[in-house]
């Protein structure tokens, strides 16, 4: 098992190198963005980013070889990655403010409202799941499962609107902006987290009620739990052990994706709750082609997308015996 969990880590390595390396390439190699000169032009468009209106030529000229953008490509892409894995991502091109501080101060943030909302529509969404393919049929079921057809249809922002104006604007239960971290006030931080969390939560529990009760169903008709019924076994062992278990595979696969996806930024719902996370701050960098922010947004999510998806690799292991690693 340990060589296979040092042979992914090596193919996580070098997934992040490539992630890095097409991103790096479509601001700075690709005709039209914004490192690449392009023909007939004498300083990139970035350096007049960051110089402002009516920049005079020396400024441009200082600003061009301050971050090395007169050297070969593969010369900036090897410093940048050198920097990068050494925790230097260098200094935004609109405040100044180094990238690797912003990032420790916001990151928090976003990843109380991932963790926090991800327990939430996991335990709602597998338990509804299941007891709705349990009593297939029943009208709980039908009622659970056209209460999960609504959760997705509802898109996020429609319904963080909505929870803003009636929670905050007409019964004054909370307040927007109003987030503080766990370390100076739990309290505080629990409640300016919780209606985040259940709007996030919504449509993945709805999405994840459905996919159980689906995988359930399958599983529930296989033959090995016709078996273990036929030996005697209690329904109780029988769902926990046989079904739930064989059921929560392709479930894990889809926890571990979103909860990456989201720990890359939930931008909707940070924007919306006001909430100073890293979707937020690329959200106010994308506009001004601060490519600095933009690269260690992508950083951080291509991480956790490799990290989340080596983990869920390694817990297959403990739902499905059967999984064998070599």
């Amino acid at each position: 098992m340990w060589r296979y969990v040092v042979r992914r880590l090596l193919w996580a390595i070098l997934t992040v190198i490539l992630v890095l390396a097409l991103v790096f390439a479509l601001f700075f190699v690709v005709p039209g963005s914004l490192g690449n000169t392009g023909k007939g032009k004498r300083f990139p468009p970035v350096a007049y980013i960051i110089a402002g209106r009516r920049p005079t030529k020396a400024t441009l000229e200082a600003i061009v070889h301050r971050l090395g953008l007169n050297e070969p490509v593969y010369m900036q892409f090897a410093r940048y990655v050198e920097h990068t894995f050494t925790g230097n991502l260098g200094y935004s091109y609109q405040t100044n403010e180094s990238i690797s501080k912003t990032l420790m101060r916001r990151f928090p943030a976003t990843l109380s409202l991932a963790v926090g909302a991800s327990i939430i529509w996991l335990l709602i969404g597998c338990a509804i799941g299941a007891l709705s393919a349990l009593r297939r049929g029943s009208l709980a079921d039908r009622s659970a499962m056209i209460a999960a057809l609504i959760g997705i249809s509802i898109p996020i922002f429609f319904l963080g609107l909505v929870t803003v104006f009636l929670f905050d604007g007409t019964w004054g239960v909370y307040n927007t902006g109003d987030y503080v971290g766990i370390t100076q006030n739990p309290l505080r931080w629990l409640s300016s987290m919780w209606l985040p969390w259940l709007v996030l939560a919504s449509t993945y529990a709805a999405i994840y009620s459905r996919v159980t009760r689906g995988n359930m169903l399958d599983v529930m008709s296989e033959d090995y739990v016709r078996t273990a019924r036929a030996k005697g076994l209690s329904e109780t062992r029988v769902v926990v052990r046989h079904i739930l278990r064989s059921a929560l595979t392709p479930v894990l696969t889809m926890y571990g994706m979103d909860v990456a996806i989201l720990i890359g930024g939930a931008i909707i719902t940070e924007s919306i709750f006001d909430i100073p996370g890293i979707g937020a701050w690329v959200v106010q960098a994308i506009p001004t082609g601060d490519l600095p922010v933009i690269l260690a947004v992508t950083l951080v999510a291509s991480l956790a997308i490799v990290l989340l998806n080596l983990i869920v690799d390694i817990a297959y292991a403990g739902l499905d015996p059967r999984i064998q690693y070599s």
